[in-house]
């Protein structure tokens, strides 16, 4: 026999509960909720049902039933009614608009999730929701519209400085003018002054172009990025120019896995293993002298043998080696696209299964709703850089030799 003072109840019962069917969650819900109508009912009448009392103030005269949609589905509510006066209690009258906006957010979830539209209607009814209108659909979109508008075009100023900022770009299918084309979304994050990641905005263009990325850095600086340090993206032109005409004081780094890819482009695929190995060692080193060392042995060590190669890297050197003018402590955060191309794969995993978007309308909300939660995530979670080593980066720079300098120079924003 199990002795009582070793059994949880409240752990036994949640237990119980979420191991329960939704048609048992269904059933007790609909229970508690008419017995409190019913004990609600007494109150108002001044008399449990069939008591004899000099107190009663009215008769019960029966139900009337209406649905009522909850988190675990469709449930029949049993409101008593009176013989003399009108009884329907307040707090179900707010419930079921509130159960309205739970449907939304459920529905608007499974959106998020990267449940197609077809697929929608089905999952809802597997919640014991029987069916969804056209206008709760239709509520839900422009929920969402109107959240990922304010996200969309928010002032920056308030998180500012962004020391560091990172940009990438994916393609997306979208229907237009009858046909099918490739949509380019343009996405930016920045880690802001108490040292958190934020998707600073989004923009869905129809190619990536010098012109869209300026544009879109141009919105930024307006909405009030500033104070960055230093960008991180590919090596696409446009987005390079993009940068050097919207934040002029920024350094641009440019990202170690895809220039990586663009120099075996260049070598000779028997000599990949090798080229390959001697990059990566290039970012192996303890600080800026020993980087800077390392990739001087790389150039040596390509020279002559493999000149497109060398070439390659010379041209590139400033470049992929920006990240050494700021403390190490900070360097694998900040070398490469990998942040953000993470970020991208989550948000495939969100809109794959959409497969064609219908406009580009629908592109903004879902990818707009995904980057809006995630940012939220970022917001609740632990610092992507602490606030010393942060601050730091802001106040010194690293020269080649490794040597730090503080720089008093009246350029360097510290609290814009």
């Amino acid at each position: 026999m199990t002795a009582a003072h070793i059994v949880d109840p409240a752990g036994l019962l949640q237990e119980a509960l979420g191991d329960a069917s939704p048609d048992l969650m269904r059933r007790l819900l609909q229970t508690t909720i008419n017995a409190l109508l019913s004990a609600d009912a007494d109150a108002v009448v001044g008399a449990e049902w069939g008591q004899r009392s000099t107190d009663r103030a009215a008769q019960r005269n029966g139900y009337r039933h209406r649905d009522l949609d909850t988190r675990v589905g469709t449930i029949d509510v049993a409101i008593p009614k009176l013989r003399s006066g009108t009884y329907f209690p307040e707090w179900l009258l707010e419930r079921r608009k509130c159960a309205e906006s739970a449907l939304i957010t459920v529905v608007a979830d499974c959106y998020l999730a990267g449940v197609s539209t077809r697929r929608m209607d089905k999952l809802v009814k597997t919640l014991g929701i029987h069916n969804l209108s056209k206008s709760q659909v239709s509520r839900m979109a422009a929920d969402l519209d109107e959240h990922v508008a304010q996200f969309r075009h928010r002032p920056l100023g308030v998180s500012r400085p962004f020391t560091f900022v990172a940009a990438d770009a994916l393609t997306m299918k979208v229907r237009e003018g009858g046909r099918v084309i490739n949509a380019v979304v343009l996405v930016a994050t920045g880690v802001n002054a108490d040292g958190r990641r934020e998707v600073l905005g989004l923009r869905v263009a129809t190619s990536e172009t010098g012109a869209a990325w300026n544009s879109f850095f141009a919105d930024l600086v307006a909405r009030g990025l500033g104070g960055v340090r230093l960008v991180t993206s590919d090596a696409h032109a446009g987005l390079v120019e993009a940068i050097a005409a919207n934040l002029p004081g920024a350094v641009w780094q440019r990202c170690r896995t895809h220039y990586a890819a663009n120099l075996m482009s260049v070598t000779p695929k028997t000599m990949w293993p090798a080229v390959k190995a001697m990059l990566h060692s290039v970012y192996d080193q303890p600080d800026a002298a020993a980087v800077n060392a390392q990739f001087d042995r790389l150039l040596d060590y390509v020279n002559g043998k493999l000149p497109d190669a060398h070439e390659h890297l010379d041209t590139a050197r400033a470049d992929i080696l920006a990240f050494t003018g700021f403390p190490e402590g900070l360097w694998q955060q900040i070398w490469s696209n990998n942040p953000n191309e993470r970020l991208n794969r989550e948000i495939r995993r969100r809109t794959d299964s959409v497969g064609i978007f219908p406009n580009r309308g629908a592109i903004i909300r879902l990818v707009g709703a995904v980057l809006t939660e995630i940012t939220d995530e970022w917001a609740e979670g632990r610092r992507y850089l602490g606030l010393e080593i942060l601050a730091k980066s802001r106040l010194t720079l690293v020269d080649n030799t490794g040597t730090e300098k503080v720089n008093t120079g009246s350029t360097l924003e510290l609290t814009a």
